[in-house]
């Protein structure tokens, strides 16, 4: 079997398991009345919720605000004989992820979620040389009125509140122009199955078909995986955040996130972070992931990670790592030294395989005398439209990026000169590359600090560098989400039509609420108390990178990244893929492999393990084309249970933070 013939086949899996195996795809509008409806109460009713649980506990209520609002809705449709249909379903899913979903700087409740952050900079003892530096189209100055009376209601907030408006303007056509031609490229073109995306859209399709009179197996699959998701839910989740509100320490039946070894095996293998995930979706993820890309991954993992970084450590290649250290240290110190250059030549070297099967994709077609142009097969009613659109829509919101990062930064001649290779160069190739890792693996592809490199390497002295918005950005993971959309049948433009409205929505929510909050109790503060535990913290940190640029000493960023390093490693990646094909692997076990390098061994191992309990007992069980339907759907219910177990015990962590500050 050829290696492109693999992909084909998992493509064609992926459809057979989530769209109508007979007749015709019939493409539906999925934004309607009740869409709307649900889009007020996630912005009404779960935003401030989200706020809430962000400055009392640190948390986020993800996935949870998702499934919770599609249940509650669907089950009061359904009762109400108007049950809903699977697109509208999904476009449900789809607001309430974007509604709930944190920041840029991981603080839950949009856009103004990230001037709150920034008016606590300004005044942060911590930073207190360093924030008078902070420019005021950031944030008014730490005497302005607006920050003594705790309001936005200020003419000084005019500037930052407009640049913001701008912002969350720029992206969406930054990300909705880029990630459909993205997907008309990976999905369309390359066919590459994107394995992760049927996991929302059979999601939707059981739910809505629970509320036809036809119940079918998806329904009964979804309740399955989610009475295992509200099991597991209760002994992951809930006993530890329910025993963390009366207790020191949360009792921890299985420990959050991992397993840590290291300690037990450090003598052994030095530098090698061993453990094992508690969380029984990542061995349930094996159902979804085709075996090749999570064989890859496991041989990878557990070469590079266990076998490999005890002999560089022998050799000197990992002088950051100290006996003592944990996974997570280890993992930042072992990037740092040596896997973060490696990144960078494996990227390199995916971007430059992906451009060349295109290229042979494009050959074959006219060979064949069919279009090689993108519009060979778009189906009928998909709510397509024209890609010089999208084109135009990346440019215009790349253009305006470029032009207000160099205004901002007095038209820095070297800076200029990285914000334009950033925004017109490196963010479509690094958005390409994730996109189709994502298509093949499910995940993508990350250049830690590349960021910070460029700001320190530019020798730019001036502190608003580092709150520029530099045109730097992955936007591959929206070409999955367009596929999502197109599994579950619904029309292109009915997630246009959501993003208009959530966009106003989300902007008027979140500056009502966080207005409120902050207006009622500074932030940090006593009332909130995980805020005021780790914002000092999170401060020191990012003054740490800060102050690097303004160095003239040897910055250890620049010299974690080794060009000799980067060299052999993209090297290397050619060499595997020329081995593949030469013994006729599937090119999924490539993609799987040459991801797994960075993936920690706790989640290789569950993984490739759940991949193997599928398709050596469920697969001979069930017949493998019917158990490549199941997994996604299981998938789905088993979040959706864990969603429903978190928010229970959110819920009264909220109830009992609040009750214990009252002052009565």
């Amino acid at each position: 079997m050829a290696p492109e013939d693999t992909v084909e086949e998992a493509r064609e899996r992926t459809e057979e398991a989530v769209l109508e195996e007979t007749g015709e795809v019939k493409y539906e509008e999925g934004f309607t009345i009740k869409t709307v409806i649900g889009a007020l109460f996630i912005a009404f009713i779960m935003l401030p919720g989200a706020m809430y649980l962000g400055l009392v506990a640190g948390g986020s209520l993800g996935p949870a605000a998702q499934w919770v609002t599609i249940v509650l809705f669907a089950e009061v449709a359904r009762r109400s004989f108007v049950p809903l249909r699977r697109q509208e379903i999904y476009i449900l899913y789809y607001v309430a992820g974007g509604l709930s979903g944190v920041g840029g700087v991981g603080i839950a409740g949009g856009p103004f979620g990230s001037l709150i952050w920034n008016q606590y900079l300004v005044q942060s003892p911590q930073i207190a040389d360093l924030a008078r530096d902070i420019p005021r189209w950031v944030s008014p100055g730490p005497n302005s009125p607006a920050l003594m009376e705790r309001t936005f209601l200020h003419y000084d907030w005019l500037l930052p509140i407009g640049l913001l408006i701008l912002g969350e303007i720029l992206g969406r056509f930054l990300w909705m122009g880029a990630g459909y031609a993205l997907f008309r490229l990976t999905s369309d073109v390359e066919r590459l199955p994107f394995p992760m995306a049927p996991i929302a859209a059979q999601g939707a399709t059981a739910l809505a078909e629970a509320g036809s009179k036809g119940e079918s197996w998806r329904w009964r699959v979804f309740s399955t995986g989610a009475m295992v998701g509200l099991i597991w839910g209760f002994l992951y989740l809930f006993i530890p955040i329910f025993t963390g509100m009366f207790l020191s320490k949360p009792l921890m039946l299985i420990p959050i996130p991992f397993l840590d070894f290291m300690s037990n095996t450090e003598r052994i293998l030095p530098a090698a972070p061993t453990g094992l995930s508690g969380d029984l979706g990542s061995l349930i993820i094996g159902f979804v992931i085709p075996l090749p890309i999570l064989a890859g991954q496991f041989v990878s993992s557990v070469l590079c990670q266990v076998g490999l970084n005890p002999i560089l450590h022998r050799y000197g290649y990992l002088p950051s790592w100290k006996y003592g250290m944990g996974t997570i240290q280890t993992q930042l110190a072992t990037s740092i030294d040596f896997w973060m250059s490696v990144s960078v030549g494996v990227g390199v070297a995916i971007a430059v395989i992906g451009l060349a099967t295109v290229a042979k994709t494009a050959i074959r077609m006219r060979r064949t005398q069919a279009s090689p142009t993108l519009r060979r097969t778009l189906p009928e009613g998909r709510g397509d439209w024209p890609l010089w659109i999208s084109f135009a829509a990346w440019f215009v919101a790349t253009l305006c990026y470029i032009i207000i990062s160099g205004a901002v930064l007095d038209w820095h001649r070297t800076m200029l000169f990285w914000i334009i290779f950033f925004g017109i160069v490196w963010t479509p190739i690094n958005s390409y590359v994730s996109a189709r890792l994502i298509g093949l693996t499910g995940q993508g592809v990350g250049f830690p600090y590349l960021r910070e490199a460029t700001i320190i390497k530019s020798g730019y002295k001036e502190m608003k560098v580092w709150f520029a918005p530099l045109p730097m950005y992955d936007l591959g993971y929206f070409a999955q989400r367009f596929r999502e959309v197109e599994l579950t049948a619904t029309k292109f433009t009915s997630i246009v039509k959501a993003e208009l409205l959530m966009m106003p929505l989300l902007l008027v929510a979140s500056f009502v609420f966080w207005q409120f909050f902050w207006h009622t109790s500074p932030i940090p503060s006593p009332q909130f108390p995980f805020a005021q535990k780790m914002w000092p913290l999170s401060a020191q940190m990012s003054a740490v990178w800060w102050t690097a640029n303004r160095s003239s000493g040897p910055n250890f960023l620049m010299q974690a990244l080794k060009p000799s390093i980067m060299v052999s490693s993209g090297a290397a990646a050619f060499t595997i893929y020329g081995v593949c094909v030469l013994l006729r692997l599937p090119t999924l076990f490539f993609y799987g492999f040459i991801s797994g390098y960075a993936v920690l061994p706790h989640f290789s191992i569950p993984a490739f393990a759940g991949a193997l309990i599928g398709k050596h007992y469920f697969a001979r069980r069930f017949g493998t084309t019917q158990w490549t339907a199941y997994g996604p759907v299981l998938f789905a219910g088993f979040s959706c249970g864990m969603g429903l177990c978190a928010m229970l015990a959110i819920a009264l962590a909220l109830i009992q933070k609040s009750v214990s500050y009252l002052p009565f």
